[in-house]
């Protein structure tokens, strides 16, 4: 029970300390909720240049034609080869006959049907293709050339040029993204150090009474410790108000996606709890973290 009053007593003094100490704690929060708000903006950009980069991955395919007179037997030996190259396992590859590329064609359009209902099997103008799909999108040009060199082969089509110099886009944002998260954490912490090392210069007198009517080292530091939580925690209100909200009402206006439907963005209601979660953490560790620090340093008992 006196370990629970010692607890509840020094979460009391604590919240006495913000207030009573409001223009030092208005100006802490203050530059906490700013780093927050830019922390839950850079989740929001992670999480959605993640499901960008995810969905060209899903999609994206190298597309192989084979030359016009390959026989049967040679396909199933270009399959053989592609199925050899690491980057490639058997469920990700798919054939098309040139007659199920001809029946998918006049499925989709009138034009392509009155054009190809005149070919027959021998004489039908398209090739037989391979759908392959990589393991490793990174790797999607060299699995390509060597596909190429494959006997039988004609061409290999894979969006190249632009789909590396996406990808390498996407590598750079979402890198640049968590780079910014993690030195605007230090910068938070730094800043919460600071606000309780004043805090407790300007205590100092309040401090040194207390420690010469017996209070423990222990009971001298918690309020300090607990303050800190407390900023972060109170920091951590407007961020999650401006970024799950905010990003709601641009989901919404936007149609749930950015300039055009290829590029969706990522359902609210996935990751709101997240970010509200994270930031809410965020703020209360980077408290603490800033709090000990500063009391280990600053707080001589």
């Amino acid at each position: 029970m006196k370990a629970i009053r010692i607890f509840l007593g020094s979460i009391s003094e604590s919240f006495k300390g913000v207030f009573r100490n409001f223009s030092l704690s208005l100006a802490s929060i203050s530059c906490i909720t700013i780093t927050l708000i830019l922390v839950g903006f850079s989740m929001i950009l992670s999480f959605n240049v993640n499901n960008f980069t995810e969905e060209i991955e899903k999609d994206l395919n190298i597309v192989v034609f084979l030359k016009r007179d390959v026989k049967e037997k040679d396909i199933e030996k270009v399959k053989k080869s592609i199925l050899e190259i690491e980057n490639v396992n058997e469920k990700d590859l798919e054939f098309n006959s040139k007659s199920d590329v001809k029946a998918s064609m006049q499925a989709e359009s009138d034009v392509f049907k009155s054009v190809l209902e005149n070919y027959t099997d021998e004489t039908n103008p398209l090739q037989d293709t391979f759908i392959v799909k990589v393991n490793d999108i990174d790797l999607i040009g060299s699995t390509a050339d060597k596909i190429q060199k494959i006997d039988d082969v004609d061409i290999v089509k894979y969006g190249e040029g632009s789909v590396e110099e996406l990808v390498k886009i996407f590598d750079i944002v979402k890198k640049i993204t968590y780079i910014v998260v993690v030195a605007l954490i230090v910068v938070t912490a730094f800043l919460i150090t600071n606000t309780i090392k004043i805090t407790i210069q300007s205590r100092s007198r309040e401090i040194e009474i207390r420690r010469l009517v017996g209070a423990s080292n222990a009971f001298i530091r918690q309020p300090f410790f607990f303050e800190g939580i407390i900023l972060g925690v109170l920091g951590s209100i407007i961020p999650i108000v401006a970024c799950c909200f905010g990003y709601q009402y641009l989901y919404d206006k936007l149609g749930g996606q950015l300039f055009t439907a290829i590029i969706k963005l990522v359902e609210p209601t996935s990751i709101i709890y997240t970010i509200m979660i994270v930031l809410i953490a965020v703020g209360a560790s980077v408290g603490a973290l800033g709090s000990y620090f500063s009391v280990r340093r600053h707080l001589k008992i």
